[in-house]
């Protein structure tokens, strides 16, 4: 239990208190309580709204009831002081002793300090990526898998069971697309001059080894061979070789997945019909004919029946055609299909999407709704774009793929940690520049490099150790000032930062606490080049300097911490 948990447990028997003597009614809802940090550290080290929340429940002053709780809470051996502010929230000033009392909790959970188990163990499925498999990942495609990836590392932390998946969308126009692009390197491998690729096919100088490895198997029998014969087996061999080349970038940026839904599967084992069957006898299917589009009408539009799902239902617009007029699935019908499997092996569901599809969440929301009964929550991120920059002007790389960057061009240029930890640096849902020269350049006001040097500069403080000939001593904690224990005032938010970020499904929180304790450990490390008593080691007070170690060896814990869950590498020496 950490700091601000026991604090909410003490809050919780102080009113608990109040209740057995009758200052308070019996069950009243205590959620919205928080304890955390005053925004103001000079007026405490923790503040609660506890008061502010039941007192009008409890149809009593919440000045009133704070000083109340004051009068329960300042009874604690831990808090020195107790105070009420304004119109009643609740300010405790604590004994140094609980300060010292975490940094010994840090020490002695190490790599699980901040983890929590407030997901009580619910299975989360976060689907991310989902790429369509008809080439290498770009770059529009690489914030979006971060965030995805650092989410669900941040949902398991917190004690949640995830499931990482990738729907493979496989059964639409776009695969056989693919198979008729590949059938072009196909020939191409085979000696023919194909000349210039056809507007409309994939131009990608990667399809050349699926070519190659076709004409290798094949031969020549495919050559003149009508489309009907080769183009299962050639849009089959494609997926498959693109799903690889997938998972090789995702690979790069220490991305991997645990489930690949196939949604040629899907439609295989007849689950968007099975769907279908469900809400139509729910009465949330039937036939009717969509209304004119809006403004000027097609000449070639006319009214057809359509199986439609009764999504304004659930807040959408309009009703969504599930199939199109030929009888196929559209869009819609089959990703409502593939949301009814995953809510069968999950109790919670999060997609991260491209804002591009920011039209589509309203109707995927009401199909998820209606097929779980309202049962299993359900949450969209949307993933803004990012627009590629070095030295604050666009950067134009080249576009080995053929028309656009891959994630592979970018992670090779400046690595997996620079790339994960920008992403990560802002809301999801907020524009982003990446600009090659800031996110490598060695100054504070690059966030993954101003981190990384932190810990570092933590690493090297056992190699000045022994550089000084300090004598062995044991620490004690007890010695640490003011201004150490403010530091450790910090790190102690670190688990409940965890929890308000895996509420929230925000895991760049992470990255602007860590950006704090950077920040605060380099100034620490500062004072030293002014006040020589102020340096970590010092070789006349071994025992001091045993003391600050153990400080800034829990500095290098929670950094290490935190940027496990952002997929990011701690490293012990930068050149």
């Amino acid at each position: 239990m950490t700091l601000f948990s026991r604090f909410s447990d003490h809050i919780n028997a102080a009113l608990d208190q109040l209740v057995a003597r009758d200052v308070l009614p019996e069950g009243l809802e205590r959620s919205a309580i928080s304890v955390e940090p005053p925004r103001d550290a000079a007026h405490g080290d923790i503040a609660t709204n506890a008061a502010m929340v039941l007192a009008k429940p409890a149809k009593t002053n919440p000045r009133a009831l704070a000083e109340q709780l004051v009068g329960e809470l300042s009874q604690l051996d831990e808090v020195v002081e107790a105070g009420v502010a304004g119109p009643g929230f609740i300010n405790l000033r604590l004994a140094d002793q609980s300060w010292r009392a975490e940094l010994e909790l840090i020490h002695a959970r190490a790599a699980d300090y901040g983890r929590s188990a407030t997901g009580d163990g619910r299975r989360v499925n976060v689907e991310y990526v989902s790429a369509n498999p008809t080439g290498p990942m770009h770059v529009g495609h690489c914030r979006g898998a971060v965030v995805g990836d650092a989410l669900a590392a941040l949902l398991e932390y917190a004690g949640h069971e995830v499931i990482r998946e990738y729907y493979v969308n496989d059964a639409g126009a776009q695969v056989d697309v693919l198979a008729r692009s590949v059938h072009m390197r196909y020939r191409e491998a085979l000696g023919e001059d194909i000349g210039m690729i056809p507007e409309g096919l994939y131009p990608g100088d990667y399809l050349k080894a699926v070519g190659n490895a076709l004409a290798a198997e094949y031969g020549d029998i495919y050559v003149n061979a009508p489309e009907g014969e080769w183009l299962v087996p050639f849009r089959t061999h494609a997926v498959a070789a693109m799903m690889d080349m997938i998972r090789a970038d995702l690979a790069k940026l220490g991305i991997h997945h645990d489930i690949f839904a196939s949604e040629a599967e899907l439609q295989a084992a007849g689950k968007p019909a099975a769907a279908e069957q469900w809400l139509r006898e729910q009465g949330l299917v039937y036939d009717g004919v969509l209304e004119a589009p809006k403004g000027e009408t097609p000449e070639d539009w006319e009214p057809v029946e359509l199986p439609l799902f009764r999504s304004t239902q659930f807040g959408d617009d309009q009703d969504r055609p599930i199939k199109k007029s030929d009888g196929s699935w559209t869009y819609f019908g089959a990703d409502l299909a593939y949301h009814f499997q995953k809510a069968e092996n999950a109790d919670e569901l999060i997609d991260i999407w491209g804002a591009d599809h920011a039209g589509t969440v309203k109707r995927i929301k009401a199909a998820v709704a209606a097929l779980t009964g309202g049962a299993k929550k359900f949450d969209v991120k949307l993933v803004q774009m990012v627009r590629l920059l070095k030295n604050g002007e666009p950067f134009k790389m080249s576009k080995r793929a053929g028309n656009f960057v891959t994630l592979a061009d970018v992670v090779d240029e400046v690595g997996k940690d620079a790339v994960r930890f920008t992403m990560l640096t802002r809301k999801a849902d907020a524009q982003m520049d990446f600009d090659f020269a800031k996110v490598v350049e060695a100054s504070r006001d690059n966030p993954v490099f101003y981190v990384q040097y932190a810990h570092a500069r933590i690493a090297s403080l056992k190699r000045k150790l022994v550089e000084a000939g300090v004598a062995a001593a044991e620490p004690a904690p007890e010695r640490l000032g003011e201004e150490e224990l403010a530091l450790v005032k910090l790190l102690a938010q670190f688990p409940r930062i965890v929890e308000a970020a895996a509420a929230a499904r925000e895991p760049h929180r992470i990255a602007f606490y860590l950006g704090d304790v950077a920040a605060a450990f380099h100034a620490w490390w500062n004072l030293g080049n002014d006040r020589p008593d102020a340096r970590i080691i010092l070789a006349k007070d071994p025992e001091l300097t045993a003391t600050r170690l153990y400080l800034a060896d829990g500095i290098g814990q929670v950094i290490r911490n935190g940027l496990s869950l952002m997929g990011v590498d701690a490293l012990e020496e930068m050149h």
